[in-house]
């Protein structure tokens, strides 16, 4: 009941705050882009490696992790600007509100750097509020604060990508990163937390699709790895397979929509 609320406040404000502040929003790109950086925020070379991780995920699972990096916020908060550009551009499939955006505004002399991830109201049980302010907290900031930008947005889409997948649950990353908030010494002990639930969960999958489902661990272990195609997970930092763009470039947004979800923070 009060996720129905939230929802049905949440869109009486876009409404208002998209007719409002849309003529500062950018305009989608043409041809259509997953990663749009602004600023030179990213390096060519690291704008075209998230490209191709996340046009390749798109296809593989058709939802969508769109990221933006605007020069400002013109005024507005980032959980504002994140909701109402998300909602401007449709990022996710119309219907299923499958869409994620990342919105960066930089750290400049004057103004604090600002993230925000703003999940559609499909994501929201799979990546709810308190993940998605672990996710910031834990596999973005850190990184953002030693000025390896490209390895915040690279840890943080891949957690996404392993979440919206199954690989393992809210709750089995909220226990492995419970204890480290905002620190990133202990990046190595979450590192194998995760490792081992993604790889365990994997095996139970295996498992329960093998004929009689009896097949011993250790064989699930092996299938699971030899039938394993997509990039992009903690064991492949690589920004996953294929030429850019996916093999074919991203197609564009699909019309989804945002329920209000998302958290996010400042360095």
């Amino acid at each position: 009941m009060l996720k129905k609320i939230k929802y049905i406040l949440f869109v009486l404000l876009s409404v208002i705050s998209i007719n409002t502040i849309a003529q500062n929003f950018p305009e989608k790109a043409n041809p259509p882009r997953i990663v749009n950086d602004y600023t030179n925020f990213l390096s060519t070379a690291e704008n075209h490696a998230l490209e191709n991780k996340l046009v390749q995920f798109s296809y593989e699972s058709s939802t969508q992790i769109a990221i933006a990096i605007v020069e400002s916020l013109d005024g507005y908060d980032k959980a504002s600007y994140a909701f109402a550009l998300g909602e401007k551009w449709g990022i996710g499939q119309k219907g299923k509100d499958n869409g994620i955006l990342i919105l960066v505004k930089p750290k400049y002399q004057n103004s604090k750097g600002e993230v925000f991830i703003a999940t559609g109201y499909g994501l929201e049980g799979a990546i709810p509020d308190a993940i998605t302010k672990r996710i910031v907290e834990n596999e973005i900031l850190p990184y953002f604060k030693q000025g390896r930008f490209y390895d915040g947005l690279d840890q943080a889409t891949n957690r996404i990508m392993e979440l919206t997948r199954g690989e393992y649950t809210a709750d089995q990353y909220y226990q492995a990163t419970k204890s480290s908030s905002g620190s990133a010494i202990p990046g190595a002990i979450i590192f194998i937390l995760i490792i081992i639930f993604s790889v365990v969960g994997r095996a139970k999958r295996a498992r329960h699709y093998s004929v009689g489902h009896n097949v011993p661990f250790w064989i699930a272990m092996g299938m699971m790895s030899s039938n394993r195609s997509h990039g992009g997970s903690f064991g492949n930092f690589s920004s996953g397979g294929g030429s850019f763009g996916g093999g074919g470039g991203f197609g564009g947004f699909g019309g989804g929509s945002f329920g209000g979800g998302g958290a996010g923070g400042s360095w």
